[in-house]
């Protein structure tokens, strides 16, 4: 999972890094692993820093002053397959032709097929085992076909449009090339999101390109309006293109968006994330009150676990007439432990990120509200923290269904084996994690609880719920190969190779500097961070 920007001023003697900065912070809680901005100034010069880090520590003042011009594309990337490689982190960039940057969020179900066209036919060489990069150079291989020395938006909506021929899977994608505008495009699926917005300046209008609609709120951009499935725009200084180049399908946008990922302040596709948080709360009261009353169980109590089950456990209380408590204080200083790599750090990090007080707890029946039970690991942490301060029974509702298959468009969902309802039923998930009942929301009703806002949508992608994909092209033999690639022993093994083989004289201020190398279609000479692209974090 990650976040994407793009960011194009109407006055190019602005420079657009630090507003891109910000907008980046908005979006952190969708990726923590590393980030990144490259922009374009005078000429068509691309200026980059990108690191492994938060936003706050690559991305400082030092580092965006080196950032020159007024366009620009920003990335926060979580890992979702391969390695947390620094050569991973983006925008990725290739000079031919005209000179792109490229922000992907999603992931793509053909890669083995298209590397091999890349290698075959295109002869343009994959550095990573991104397929971020790999779309980057689709783009910039349909885009070589026009054979122009300058090119066009119709050129460009070709060579998109050939793009998504090409592919399959999930890509929400912002680009940006050398002097000439910025670029979203989305999969025909719309399984990612990403909007567009505009700002009025005395000059002109600046515009704006982003996963969530809260990146539009703090900047004071106004007009949001997501990017159609299958749709290309183009940005540049003289106006805005768009056009549909992906073939028609079904619009499925992932539901697992305002489940847990989205901020609750931000409308994807036409639906407040808070409004469709509160409605799953209304509809898991009525599945816990009919469990509860078969069971005859009483509950004294309700929890949430913080922060995304807040809102549907406020609406759950309320609707079941039931004491609602803040029973676990947040560290807000450790990050999100969903998308933190390694089983072990998840389970660390835990006890370090919540404390739950024994006034809200002890001697009472709990029921503990969370979004989704994903693995179990933080689930069983907190469900032993409450009954450590005194809990007599801890019962757990989740906001979500039973999650029991792999996610293959973005999410770091890895081995099935390693998701707790995978093989279980609802009794052997509730062993499994040491809670006395777990109460799951139907998947009907959290379909209903989201499409409510917007009934234009008829589906959403439910695949970690159901197996079904609707991009079709996943078998049992991609499933056992993405599997492969993202299980934790996997990418821990990955991640001490990568550090092994980094000298001590890469470090700086007792980190790493974790970016000498990125994407490029040219051999390696070694001479700088990046072939053909400065990269100025950690310099001075």
């Amino acid at each position: 999972m990650c976040g994407i920007l793009g960011l194009l001023l109407h006055d190019p003697s602005v420079d657009a890094a630090p507003e891109i900065s910000e907008g980046l912070s908005l979006l952190q809680h969708r990726g923590q692993d590393a980030c990144g901005i490259v922009t374009c100034g005078p000429k068509g010069r691309f200026f980059q820093c990108k690191a492994n880090g938060m936003v706050r520590d690559v991305l400082d003042e030092k580092a965006i002053a080196k950032l020159i011009g007024g366009m620009g594309v920003g990335h926060v990337r979580y890992p979702t397959a391969g390695s947390s490689d620094h050569a991973e982190a983006q925008p990725f960039y290739v000079n031919s032709p005209y000179g792109i940057v490229f922000a992907h969020n999603g992931n793509l179900i053909d890669s083995p097929s298209l590397l091999q066209y890349m290698d075959a036919t295109a002869h343009r060489h994959i550095n990573t085992s991104s397929d971020s990069e790999l779309l980057l150079n689709l783009f910039a291989d349909n885009l070589q076909k026009t054979g122009k020395f300058r090119i066009n938006e119709d050129d460009i909506f070709t060579a998109i449009g050939g793009l998504m021929r090409q592919c399959t899977g999930a890509y929400a994608c912002v680009a940006m090339l050398a002097g000439f505008g910025v670029i979203a495009f989305r999969d025909p699926n719309g399984i990612r999101p990403v909007g567009m917005a505009s700002r009025k300046t005395d000059t002109g209008s600046d515009y704006l390109f982003a996963s969530e609609s809260i990146v539009a709120d703090a900047l004071g951009f106004s007009g949001w309006e997501d990017v159609k499935p299958g749709e290309a725009v183009i940005i540049t200084r003289s106006g805005v293109s768009r056009k549909q180049v992906g073939a028609h399908a079904t619009f499925a946008p992932d539901i697992f968006e305002f489940v847990y990922f989205a901020r609750p302040d931000s409308v994807l596709d036409g639906i407040s994330v808070y409004r469709s948080r509160m409605a799953m709360g209304d509809a898991l009261a009525v599945e816990v009150d009919k469990v509860l009353k078969e069971r005859g169980i009483t509950v004294d109590v309700v929890i949430p676990v913080p922060d995304t089950s807040r809102v549907a456990a406020l609406n759950l209380a309320q609707k079941l007439k039931l004491p609602y408590r803040e029973g676990f204080i947040k560290n807000r200083y450790v990050g999100r432990t969903f998308i933190m790599p390694g089983q072990q750090m998840r389970r660390k990090n835990v006890r370090r990120k919540l404390n739950a007080m024994a006034l809200e707890f002890s001697g009472k029946n709990v029921l503990l509200v969370d979004d989704s039970i994903v693995r179990g690991t933080t689930s069983e942490e907190i469900i032993q923290m409450a009954k450590d301060v005194g809990a007599k029974k801890v019962i757990v509702a989740s906001c979500a269904p039973p999650i029991r298959h792999s996610n293959v468009y973005g999410i770091d969902m890895p081995s099935r084996t390693e998701l707790v309802a995978y093989g279980r039923n609802t009794e052997e998930i509730a062993e499994a994690i040491g809670a006395d009942l777990v109460v799951f929301q139907t998947l009907p009703d959290l379909i209903a609880s989201v499409r409510q806002f917007n009934p234009s949508i008829s589906t959403f992608d439910c695949s970690v719920f159901t197996g079904e994909y609707v991009t079709g092209g996943v078998d049992e033999e991609y499933l056992r190969r993405l599997e492969s690639l993202r299980a934790d022993n996997v990418k821990n093994k990955v991640a001490v190779n990568s550090r092994e083989g980094q000298s001590e004289g890469s470090r700086a201020n007792g980190l790493h500097n974790r970016v000498n190398i990125v994407a490029s279609g040219a051999p390696v000479n070694g001479a700088d961070d990046t072939v053909g692209l400065h990269n100025t974090w950690n310099t001075s």
